[in-house]
């Protein structure tokens, strides 16, 4: 079988003499580009199967390299960026990126969130027939959520909110990509509105709802549902 094909998108040499003999090491096939332009044509070209992207490139922000990539390609995109305030996660996970880590960075946590997105791919818009997590059961099929066997009853909200999250396992979704897909464009602001849910959902879904382990929160950003077993 062929190694997957990683586009790693940064303008430092350094980072690129690190992440090539490392991603090689990990059984991937690394093309490099350090500007938005050749991201682009290197996407159109070489056919990658993820892309690695910093934001701070030289010709533009790492931010129209997604909007330009999400017009035409469901390609998975990891940011590796300096960047850390909240908002430059938030608008780059908006705009269609599937994961974020921050530099500096370890390539075993880049490499997780790599396997993460590849098993992603191509299924953007699907779950398995049953998804199971830590002893939680979702058959999306018949509607139905258990724990041990027996069922938990949630909302029609709480339903639609647990099956989203499910439906990206493994990936960080935004506050207001939670807010919009299940209440509406009109709601993408209430932030408390999705915390009270949350927590409804955590105290019915979690062996302990204090130190959740099915759904996770990334601090600021939104939240990320575990893969399954």
């Amino acid at each position: 079988m062929s190694r997957p094909r990683i586009l790693v998108v940064d303008d430092e040499p350094q980072i690129q003499r690190f992440l090539k003999p490392s991603l090689t090491a990990a059984g991937y096939e690394v093309v490099e580009a350090a500007t938005g332009a050749d991201a682009l044509k290197a996407v159109a070209t070489r056919a990658p199967d993820l892309v690695i992207l910093d934001l701070g490139l030289p010709d533009v922000d790492g931010k129209e390299v997604i909007a330009a990539l999400r017009g035409w390609s469901d390609i998975p995109i990891v940011i590796l960026s300096a960047r850390d305030r909240e908002s430059e996660k938030i608008a780059a996970l908006d705009l269609g990126a599937d994961d974020y880590v921050e530099k500096p960075f370890g390539i075993g946590e880049l490499t997780a969130r790599i396997r993460t997105a590849l098993r992603h791919r191509g299924r953007r818009d699907a779950i398995p027939t049953v998804v199971e997590v830590d002893g939680l059961t979702i058959d999306p099929v018949r509607r139905l959520v258990s724990r041990e066997n027996e069922t938990v009853h949630l909302t029609p909200k709480e339903y639609d909110l647990l099956l989203l999250l499910a439906r990206h396992a493994g990936r960080v979704v935004t506050h207001r990509a939670l807010l919009t897909s299940v209440w509406g464009p009109a709601h993408g602001d209430d932030l408390h509105y999705l915390r009270v849910f949350i927590g409804q959902l955590r105290q019915k879904i979690e062996r302990d709802p204090t130190q959740p382990r099915i759904v996770r929160t990334e601090p600021g950003v939104g939240y990320r549902m575990a893969e399954q077993e």
